[in-house]
């Protein structure tokens, strides 16, 4: 299986770190943001890896090198200093994750979420299998929900955030072209569809978006 980490944003509400440095390749105790996440990955058994870059895209291999140093295997895709959004990011990528299912993982999170889960999941009928995490501070109405069924519903309670991490079959994104385009849309047919599950996950979590979360994150890591 492989796995893709999404690095193409901007990090408008970190700026100004972000002016010089990626959002993902920002310092947090001893590790880069998205260093602790390849760790994981590969802990877990993921070594080929796939990188979308946009905004600083040249810091990425000169930072991270081919992924030797983490015992993975790294390629990187340049989107432009725009990017593709999410969805955009992953379709572009297709042609590198193949036709089997593979792993997405948001570069600007933190969480000790065990991946071996993902890896061992089965799809079954399903195109899509999201992690949901418990609603942080700045999401506090949360995303969707989850029913009985373990399938991604939309609802007006009980809802969940989205993590950022996923389990994609291409099949997803199949005939969609190659371009700017966001993920929730397509969250939202899949749902209308019933073709999307998720799971809930109350272990550690935090979307390192601010520089607050930032300080909270390097204070835990040091």
């Amino acid at each position: 299986m492989k796995a893709m980490i999404l690095c193409a944003g901007r990090g408008e509400r970190l700026r100004p770190l972000t002016d010089h440095t990626p959002k993902p390749l920002l310092q947090a105790g001893p590790e880069r943001i998205v260093e602790y996440t390849i760790n994981a990955l590969a802990k877990a058994g993921l070594t080929q890896l796939v990188i979308n870059t946009a905004h600083l895209s040249e810091q990425f291999p000169r930072l991270l090198g081919d992924g030797s140093r983490y015992g993975v295997q790294i390629d990187y895709l340049v989107e432009g200093e725009q990017g593709l959004e999410t969805a955009g990011g992953i379709i572009n990528a297709l042609p590198l994750l193949g036709s089997a299912p593979f792993i997405v993982v948001n570069g600007d999170i933190w969480t000790d979420y065990p991946f071996q889960q993902l890896i061992s999941h089965d799809l079954g009928d399903a195109l899509c299998h999201l992690v949901m995490v418990n609603n942080p501070a700045h999401n506090p109405e949360g995303d969707f929900a989850i029913n009985k069924q373990r399938q991604l519903i939309v609802a007006d309670q009980d809802r969940l955030t989205f993590s950022g991490i996923g389990l994609y079959h291409p099949d997803l994104f199949q005939s969609l072209p190659t371009g700017k385009r966001a993920l929730k849309p397509i969250f939202l047919d899949a749902i209308e569809r019933a073709c999307i599950t998720a799971e809930h996950y109350s272990g550690q979590w935090s979307d390192i978006g601010t520089q607050e979360r930032l300080a909270e994150l390097t204070k835990l890591k040091t």
